[in-house]
């Protein structure tokens, strides 16, 4: 009897390629990943609080985001003085790189590159001035405290005496790498890091329990690309600044203004945009085929 009644209850519904019992559809519907407007819906949301947070909370966040995404240049160039010379070197020292995104991601911290994707489709879904001030206000105010946070540290780690000289060589060794870089290449390496980072926020909601994985691949990809990132980058310029090996303007003109011009182009202007674009086409084909019925 137990057969039959298992039978009974294995059917096949229209457009099944085989027949499911409804516990096997119920499993086959959990396991599905999130259809892109699911993504998109998510992260708008998210964006749109973000959006309404009052300045206090946003500086403060973003200051603590800046101090912390210190430790991404700290952990690179540790691993640096103790790799140096070795086979590979260069792959092992870049897994200091995510460690800063790690903290500031999970601990949910203000974070400028990852605003420029969670804060920006508000907008694009529902246009208007009110948005774009608002949008304005969160990147100025994330922006500062990110780049006050990280000058913090980079002063800090500079003058506390926490490192010996060899392992503040290694320290300027890392700098230094990012500023033979022309502004030209500031910009376009900054184009494809802000095209990362845009990535792993749309890939972290279906992460689920994957999150970890998602934010260690993609920002290591980063750091092996030599990519430049607008905070991590600003620590590491702002520590040759105070040690007097680049002045502030090198650090304005040569770096941050062409990166913070790639990774906004990256993040907002390309990928966000695309992103929206096609969850806005889906929506228009579903419309229509709903009309058609």
């Amino acid at each position: 009897m137990s057969q039959l009644a298992s039978k009974e209850q294995t059917t096949k519904e229209d457009g099944e390629g085989f027949a499911m019992s409804r516990e096997e559809r119920g499993d086959v519907h959990h396991l599905r990943p999130p259809r892109p407007v699911v993504l998109h819906e998510t992260i708008r949301r998210e964006g749109e609080q973000e959006l309404a947070r009052s300045v206090s909370a946003l500086g403060w966040s973003s200051l603590a985001a800046g101090m912390t995404m210190g430790f991404s240049m700290l952990a690179r160039a540790l691993l640096h003085h103790h790799v140096e010379g070795l086979p590979g070197a260069f792959l092992i020292e870049c897994l200091g790189y995510p460690f800063g995104f790690l903290v500031v991601i999970l601990a949910r911290q203000q974070l400028f590159t990852e605003n420029t994707m969670t804060a920006v489709l508000p907008l694009m879904t529902d246009p208007g001035w009110a948005k774009l001030g608002c949008l304005l206000r969160l990147w100025g105010v994330v922006f500062a405290g990110n780049v006050v946070g990280g000058a913090l540290f980079a002063w800090g780690v500079l003058h506390l005496q926490l490192f010996d000289a060899s392992t503040q060589a290694s320290l300027h060794a890392v700098g230094a790498a990012l500023m033979q870089n022309t502004p030209w290449q500031m910009f376009t390496k900054g184009i494809a890091a802000g095209w990362l980072i845009a990535t792993m926020v749309w890939l972290l909601p279906a992460a689920e329990r994957g999150k970890i994985a998602v934010i260690v691949i993609v920002t290591y990809v980063i750091a092996l690309g030599d990519f430049t990132h607008i905070i991590v980058g600003s620590v590491e310029v702002l520590y040759l600044v105070f040690d007097g090996a680049a002045s502030m303007g090198d650090y304005v003109m040569r770096f941050a203004l062409p990166t913070l011009a790639g990774n906004i182009v990256g993040g907002s202007l390309i990928f966000a945009l695309i992103s929206h674009a096609q969850v806005r086409s889906d929506d228009e084909s579903d419309g229509g085929r709903e009309a058609g019925h």
